[in-house]
């Protein structure tokens, strides 16, 4: 049966690949896109589509809602420099928060501001609102993580050694929502992502082992709620541990999102990166 199922954009690829996983399934696709935010390629890819304000969740259910939709998706950054470029009035139209956020902001995020709360109370606001966020890699199972080996590459002993020391100190850090990623090396913990994100963490592993030969661990363990803020790696992640010096990565299969797979996948063994599902 032919459904209707939404996507709230924002930045990057993911919302291009998720809607076209939507339709290859055989679903209509309609979107909201963050104004500024969402690819320009998106539009073409719905039936229906239309621009929402960043902090205006009550405006993203009542377009979806116009356009049929009552389960969406939410993927897609948000990237703040693309808003300061904005001049004064659209970017206030666009950061304007609706009661919806308010309220939100009053009941929940003024105590306790972690992305796992922030994320999960916008999905209950959305519900009130008559639209259910689903899982976001629902349309997309071809490009995530797989078990085993991915690249021609195979992981060294050592690194192996690496990922066997390190993926329980992930998970702990996972449960505890500290970050998505370490880097390891001779078992040993170098360097954790926290607020920074994946890029940054990377560049400073770098710093840190400018011998190279560390590992990267990504993932977000079985607690992690698959509706919004899936780990990803794209080829940029791939040529920043090139650059870092980093010579394989492991990653939480069945819940790491591969940014155009068999890009990732190739670009892995054109850097000589063993990538390997865990």
């Amino acid at each position: 049966m032919t459904r209707t199922y939404g996507i709230i954009a924002g930045d990057g690829e993911l919302p291009l690949l998720t809607a076209r996983g939507i339709r290859a399934a055989g679903h209509r696709v309609v979107a909201v896109g963050f104004a500024g935010q969402y690819d320009p390629r998106l539009p073409a890819l719905c039936e229906s589509f239309d621009q929402v304000g960043v902090l205006r969740i009550g405006e993203w259910a009542r377009k979806l809602r116009h356009m049929r939709a009552a389960e969406a998706v939410m993927v897609g950054a948000v990237n703040k420099s693309k808003l300061m470029y904005q001049n004064y009035w659209r970017r206030l139209l666009i950061m304007r928060p609706d009661w919806r956020v308010a309220r939100l902001w009053y009941r929940t995020l003024r105590h306790d501001r972690r992305s796992q709360t922030l994320l999960t109370a916008v999905a209950a606001e959305l519900g009130r609102a008559g639209v259910t966020l689903i899982d976001s890699t629902q349309h997309i199972p071809e490009h995530l993580a797989t078990a085993g080996v991915m690249t021609a590459r195979q992981p060294t002993d050592h690194q192996r050694a690496d990922h066997t020391f390190g993926w329980p100190v992930l998970m702990q850090m996972n449960a505890l929502e500290v970050g998505q990623a370490i880097a390891v090396r001779e078992r040993d913990v170098i360097a954790v992502e926290a607020v920074e994100g994946t890029d940054a963490m990377i560049a400073r592993a770098g710093e840190l082992s400018r011998g190279g030969g560390w590992t990267l661990l990504k993932g977000a363990g079985d607690t992690k709620d698959l509706r919004f803020d899936v780990p990803t790696v794209g080829t940029k992640t791939i040529a920043n541990l090139q650059a870092a010096g980093a010579g394989a990565l492991f990653l939480d299969a069945g819940r790491v999102i591969l940014v155009n797979k068999p890009e990732v996948i190739a670009a892995a063994d054109a850097a000589g990166i063993a990538l390997v599902g865990v």
